[in-house]
């Protein structure tokens, strides 16, 4: 079911749906490493899709904390409301998330996970999207998101690779994950730069 409702949204948008097939668990768990094993953290999800990463966050917070999942895609946002009913899903644009946040009495985000395909978005698109993120994440917040090895030095990829450094004082690229369709690595951002 997961499975065939990507591949429709896909086809009917997918330069906004982004890939062919839900991330793996192996990604999942990758893109996840940073949420606190202690404590009630704010993570905020973008671009869930189908859940492959919703269901790994749940797994870890269990029932710790908060996590907000913003989709844009309507369809998407009420399967993911559906299946994870301790997720507050908010069907909107990820550019919006401080207004998001404040909307719902949160002031900053622990984690920000990504499952964003910004290799295919515009660079306006990219800038906004990472200065909401930016905006958002506490001093020692971290920020996850992954790339396909494929598109990793596409003019749009290397693009988003310089924004994520001139937004973070760290930025590290995980290990390629064959074990995904396709293959992809995780970069993990933390210490937003001139946070206060």
């Amino acid at each position: 079911m997961t499975n065939a409702l990507f591949l429709r949204e896909f086809f009917r948008s997918p330069a906004r749906t982004g890939a062919i097939a839900p991330s793996s668990r192996r990604l999942g768990e990758a893109v996840v490493a940073p949420i606190p094993e202690r404590g009630d953290p704010v993570v905020v999800e973008l671009g869930p899709g189908t859940g492959a990463f919703t269901t790994v966050i749940q797994e870890k917070l269990a029932g710790r904390g908060r996590h907000l999942a913003i989709e844009l895609n309507p369809t998407l946002a009420a399967h993911i409301a559906a299946r994870h009913p301790g997720v507050e899903v908010l069907n909107d644009n990820a550019a919006d998330l401080p207004r998001l946040l404040a909307e719902r009495g949160v002031q900053r985000a622990d984690v920000v996970i990504s499952g964003l395909p910004w290799a295919s978005f515009p660079v306006s698109a990219q800038r906004s999207i990472l200065a909401a993120v930016h905006a958002t994440l506490s001093p020692t917040g971290a920020f996850t998101t992954f790339a396909y090895t494929m598109a990793a030095w596409t003019p749009a990829a290397r693009r988003f690779r310089g924004m994520l450094r001139e937004s973070f004082e760290e930025v590290v690229l995980g290990r390629t994950i064959t074990a995904n369709l396709p293959p992809a690595f995780v970069y993990h951002a933390r210490r937003p730069r001139g946070a206060a």
